[in-house]
């Protein structure tokens, strides 16, 4: 019996080793495109163009977050009940793709002008903020269902073909980046690569995820209205998160520079790189997490093991980029050479971040919200302070003020979590 054991922890353990060395080494590959592809969008365009590249992807991002308004966190919740049953799964997938849409509009009608005003307030002419604005939306569209189909692999544990198409993902944005903006460095022409890339990945994963799911041909309401609980739990934290969390580029935007908005973006692109530890934990621990077993001491010990997992992390990345930050903003040009000590404020505030994504993910996972409205109440009181307090003008500033309002929303996430787990 004891022999059989062993026998069983030693394939358990040979099955995660095989399974996190594959999942990094994939993850590597398509942040190393990634990170390839940024430094030359960098380093091509001009900084009035990257300043509006910056601007646009950071509406980009508050789109989306708009678009979803917890939407992802209800399907992996209800995904995570049923995920053996391909006809239970592929309604909850139906469901929310349907849900999805409808909030697009919303979305779009917000945010639209907004980037226009921006764009234009930052130097674009109208017709360049125009064709800015046009190219974000390949990239929208194909947010709309890109998420919520990688989630059905993601329950299974398909990690290869999932990984596969973001390889090649990468690899054609990589490409056709390379074959425009040599010719014509200009934001919009990056931004749409970005966005047909997607567009491309966005129908292979329909392929992956219909090798688990039957396809209903309509949304069934049942699903909607347990999906709809949590997206009223969670969207005015996600209208709120939606403006708050791209705070420091719209502080810089409307009190600072454009060559500020430039610096930040170029910086918080060198930050970025952390997303495949973000990936890497997205893949395999949150998903295995929603499929746990209500045991509060079993969820309690994964909990921990993941936070631990992560700070081990965020403490290399910080010492790495302190011993070669010289080396680091070389890649960036000479334009951002002089940005050492931003540097490294960007990457504090940014392990915070990811800190606070990975608690609100394992929560969320569960179906567990913290309630929005003291969510909203606690960052707003936060957001206040940081602003009497620090130079939101400045860009050292807006790094400062980041890290502050990111740890006080860490703090409080993870005092959630800990009571939700130990309430049972």
């Amino acid at each position: 019996m004891n022999s059989l054991k062993s026998l069983q922890h030693y394939d358990r353990i040979v099955y995660w080793v095989k399974t996190i060395s594959l999942t990094g080494l994939m993850q590597v590959i398509v942040q190393i495109l990634g990170f390839l592809c940024g430094i030359l969008v960098i380093r091509l365009l001009s900084m009035q163009e990257y300043a509006l590249y910056t601007l646009a992807n950071t509406m980009l991002g508050t789109m989306t977050v708009l678009a979803d308004g917890g939407i992802y966190t209800g399907v992996m919740a209800e995904g995570g009940k049923v995920w053996k049953n391909p006809e239970k799964l592929g309604a909850v997938l139906v469901t929310g793709l349907d849900l999805r849409r409808k909030f697009a509009i919303g979305s779009l009608i917000i945010s639209i002008p907004i980037l226009l005003y921006l764009l234009l307030d930052n130097g674009a002419s109208w017709f360049s903020a125009i064709l800015i604005t046009l190219s974000i939306i390949p990239a929208f569209y194909a947010f709309l269902s890109d998420s919520l189909l990688e989630i059905v692999p993601k329950l299974h544990q398909s990690i290869f073909p999932l990984q596969k198409n973001e390889v090649s993902v990468a690899s054609y944005r990589l490409i056709l980046s390379t074959l425009t903006l040599f010719i014509f460095p200009w934001a919009f022409l990056a931004i749409l690569a970005s966005g047909l890339t997607r567009l491309y990945g966005n129908f292979e994963l329909k392929k992956i995820s219909q090798n688990f799911v039957l396809i209903p041909k309509s949304p069934d309401s049942e699903i909607r209205k347990e999906i709809l609980k949590v997206v009223k739990r969670v969207l005015p934290g996600a209208i709120f998160y939606s403006l708050s969390g791209q705070l420091t580029i719209w502080l810089i935007a409307v009190f600072g520079t454009t060559s500020s908005i430039a610096e930040l973006g170029a910086i918080g692109r060198l930050a970025m790189l952390l997303s495949v530890f973000s990936s890497l934990f997205s893949t395999l621990l949150i998903p295995r997490f929603a499929r746990l077993k209500d045991d509060s001491s079993l969820l309690l010990k994964q909990f921990i093991l993941a936070l631990g997992l992560l700070l081990l992390v965020c403490v290399l990345v910080i010492g790495v980029f302190l011993v070669f930050s010289e080396e680091v903003l070389w890649l960036l040009g000479n334009n951002y050479s002089d940005l050492t000590n931003e540097l490294i404020l960007s990457v504090v505030g940014s392990c915070i971040g990811l800190f606070t994504a990975l608690i609100f993910s394992l929560s969320s996972s569960r179906g567990w919200v913290l309630n929005p409205y003291l969510y909203i109440s606690v960052s707003l009181i936060a957001i206040i302070t940081g602003i009497l307090f620090f130079d939101i003008s400045s860009l050292n500033g807006v790094l400062v003020f980041n890290i502050f309002i990111s740890a006080i929303q860490a703090i409080m996430y993870l005092l959630y979590t800990f009571f939700k787990i130990k309430k049972g």
